[in-house]
């Protein structure tokens, strides 16, 4: 693999770690803060919320003045974040806590480009490999990101302060990693040549049954991903007072087992082709929602979130490796402005209902609400085949 890739997993592995520490500590943080427990998981849903709102003007700004000063500025801000979630929690402000989840999210949409990056980096068959090594940065996250977040908790007199500081420093170590990224001035200045004739309007491109099928796997597979996800440590710590290194062994595993499967996606999306393996993805949420619904033990918990978290992943590289194929190379920012778009912004509503979901409906009914958009993934799925085989049996019949 390039240089480029290899950065960007590292810098992943670290800039990553922000997200688990805020997902684990988020909800139980909230509670505390929060002026009614309706609201406890806003934090996180403000994660969310701040990458989705800065998707756009993160693209126009990588447009502008290219990945690596973008991304280095992001690993500042996420800096930034940390000091402020610091304050806030030493502070016991819940406004300037759910502030710091919106600069922590602008943060994580910048780092939702090192997968467009890393695809740029490499030749289009290596795409999927190249998505598949960036996310594994993402398992390191993984065991990183918990791990500070319980260590730092004790650090300071004041709960979590320390684990908020240790977030910084991660953020700021993605930030020094990424100052040896190596900017592919050729993919820019290729892109700048085209006409604007050459480039077609979005409506246009938006007229293919596989873009709708990349757009809808990475909307799904995250959105339900965050949905069960963010009510999992607020259902198990404070619901069914599972103690807290309980709840952190679950939400570890989970995030381990959103990107272990990177391990191999590359060559499964080789050997499958790209439906097939999204297809397993469907299939391990709908066993995550069976295997949920049979219990409140740690055990099912834990099942359920390892089954969510390789569903994800499975859906994810699966969408991000299909979109490239929708779109030519000076069309790049606008069709991934629009994906992230919609892709984050599910997941910020799914992250924003999920605390009023499990407080008003309860567990079961939050996981029996997933059905529905599973089916909608395979109506795409088969709407997408359908119309692949009827082109073929019409140029067969020429």
């Amino acid at each position: 693999m390039p240089f480029n890739v290899w950065v960007l997993t590292l810098a992943q592995a670290f800039a990553m770690s922000a997200a688990p520490m805020m997902m684990l500590l988020g909800g139980i943080i909230g509670v505390e803060l929060a002026p009614t427990p309706i609201l406890a998981t806003l934090p996180i849903a403000s994660m969310v919320v701040g990458v989705a709102i800065s998707i756009l003007p993160v693209t126009l700004l990588m447009r502008m003045f290219g990945r690596k000063k973008v991304f280095i500025g992001g690993s500042v801000l996420a800096g930034v974040a940390g000091l402020v979630a610091a304050y806030a929690a030493q502070e016991h402000n819940f406004e300037l806590f759910c502030l710091s989840g919106i600069l922590l999210g602008a943060a994580g949409a910048i780092i939702q480009q090192y997968r467009f990056a890393a695809m740029e980096s490499v030749v289009p068959e290596l795409g999927a490999k190249a998505t598949s090594r960036v996310l594994l940065g993402g398992l390191v996250a993984a065991f990183l990101g918990p791990e500070l977040a319980v260590l730092g908790g004790e650090l300071i007199e004041t709960p979590y302060v320390g684990a908020f500081l240790f977030l910084t420093m991660v953020s700021l170590l993605a930030g020094v990693t990424l100052c040896f990224y190596r900017e592919d001035r050729n993919a820019l200045s290729q892109a700048s040549t085209e006409t604007l004739g050459d480039m077609r309007p979005l409506s246009s491109i938006l007229n293919q049954e596989q873009i709708w099928v990349a757009i809808a796997g990475a909307m799904i597979g995250f959105a339900m991903m965050s949905f069960v996800m963010t009510a999992t440590p607020l259902h198990m710590h404070h619901i069914e007072h599972h103690s807290l290194a309980d709840t952190k062994w679950v939400i570890q595993s989970h995030i381990i087992a959103m990107y272990l499967p990177s391990l191999f996606t590359g060559y499964l999306v080789a050997k499958l082709g790209v439906s097939k393996m999204m297809l397993t993805g469907l299939l391990a949420y709908l066993v995550t929602i069976v295997t949920a619904l049979m219990g409140n033990d740690v055990l099912n918990y834990w099942a359920a979130l390892v089954l969510l978290g390789l569903g994800w992943n499975l859906l994810f590289v699966g969408g991000t490796v299909l979109l490239p194929r929708c779109y030519r190379a000076n069309e790049r920012f606008k069709v991934q402005a629009f994906n992230d778009t919609l892709v984050f912004g599910s997941q910020a509503i799914a992250s924003l209902s999920a605390g009023w979901v499990i407080h008003q409906l309860g567990w079961q009914v939050l996981l029996i609400i997933c059905i529905p958009f599973i089916g909608i993934q395979l109506i795409l799925m088969a709407w997408w085949k359908f119309n692949q085989s009827k082109l073929l049996s019409v140029k067969v019949s020429e």
